[in-house]
């Protein structure tokens, strides 16, 4: 496989949720923190959710980028796992309450299953969370197991919960926040 202009072999998708504290901006800062070894290229959109599950918390703001890296699926897992530590993500329960959750969505078009990783994510194809930012950095992005690409995934979504779109803060035009790395996709997309 060749270096891209980046320098990174594999082309990974990543998603990333929160729903404590400053939302917005525990979202600019995985994306910051995950270079030097992922490099962020483009981020969607936020997209505030209703939670999945546990319905008795704070709703969720989620993005998605797109990213280069050359860390093997495992070490990109535990590095992800070590940056939602140093932001102080405390593993209490399944589905409830973070700070940060970050996870691989796709990496590459290979297809992982073990006891500690499952590529691409498993619940995809469910979640509109997921699949509508992922649908603004590439909906013909083709889901191996699924046979399906996200665009299509997304027009079947049996269940969507409440999502709504909105663009990130105008904070971080005014210097007080931090802006996150890669390009913002929504800077390239007209409003309808």
């Amino acid at each position: 496989m060749s270096q891209t202009s980046i320098g990174r072999k594999f082309r990974v998708y990543l998603g990333l949720g929160s729903n404590i504290g400053i939302k917005e901006s525990n979202l600019s800062r995985a994306l910051k923190l995950l270079p030097d070894l992922v490099t962020v290229s483009e981020v969607s959109s936020i997209y505030e959710s209703e939670p999945v599950g546990l319905k008795d918390q704070p709703w969720f703001v989620n993005t998605a980028c797109a990213a280069y890296t050359d860390l093997p699926p495992g070490e990109l897992l535990a590095y992800i796992k070590h940056i939602e530590g140093q932001m102080g993500r405390i593993m209490n329960f399944k589905g409830g309450p973070r700070v940060i959750d970050i996870d691989i969505l796709f990496y590459e078009d290979q297809v992982i299953n073990t006891p500690d990783l499952t590529i691409p994510h498993p619940l995809i194809a469910e979640r509109a969370f997921v699949l509508h930012p992922l649908s603004e950095l590439n909906p013909l992005l083709f889901h191996p197991a699924e046979s399906r690409t996200v665009a299509q995934m997304l027009s079947v979504l049996d269940r969507p919960e409440r999502v709504k779109k909105r663009r990130w803060s105008t904070l971080y035009g005014s210097g007080l926040l931090s802006t996150p790395k890669g390009t913002l996709i929504e800077n390239k997309l007209r409003e309808p």
